[in-house]
């Protein structure tokens, strides 16, 4: 399987999925402010509390943060979203893309998600299936707990232990 060049300053990479990890109901969980009007009509979605947090400080420690999702939201409005919340993304995986370039023609229907092709270092869902997929793929996934305040600072040590690993090899 082809996969995708790591960038030359080698950074690892940290991807995130998006319904039911970064974009959550108010409902159900804490999330960051709603955007302002007219922005909180275009973009309805709310991120998790502490995603404006994390991704920044991910970027900081230099780690590239990526979106890997099997929704079909384009990548330029998954990006304009979050730039409204002064976020920059260094890479989107949606369906359309994933389509085109994991699956790519093949009679073996591949799994939703494989952050190996691209190079991601740890991918984060809360789909079990994902985290199956990961053992029998050979990709580290960090399995959400859907009400886990904690899990900035969870994901910020496992980059770090995965960064550690490779740093070793």
């Amino acid at each position: 399987m082809e996969k995708i060049k790591q960038d030359d300053k080698g950074k690892l990479r940290v991807s995130f999925d998006l319904d039911e990890v970064l974009f959550v109901s108010p409902k159900d969980h804490r999330t960051e402010p709603a955007l302002n009007f007219p922005w909180s009509r275009f973009y309805p979605e709310r991120l998790r509390y502490g995603t404006c947090r994390l991704i920044p400080e991910l970027q900081r420690q230099n780690y590239e943060v990526w979106i890997y999702t099997s929704s079909h939201r384009t990548e330029k409005y998954i990006r304009k979203l979050f730039k409204h919340y002064g976020i920059t993304l260094d890479g989107i995986v949606n369906a359309q893309r994933h389509k085109r370039e994991v699956q790519r023609g093949r009679r073996e229907i591949m799994p939703s998600k494989m952050p190996g092709f691209y190079q991601i270092s740890l991918h984060v869902d809360d789909e079990t299936v994902v985290a199956s997929y990961g053992k029998k793929y050979g990709f580290n996934v960090y399995e959400l707990n859907a009400h886990d305040d904690d899990w900035a600072e969870k994901i910020i040590d496992r980059a770090a232990k995965i960064r550690k690993q490779k740093n070793r090899t």
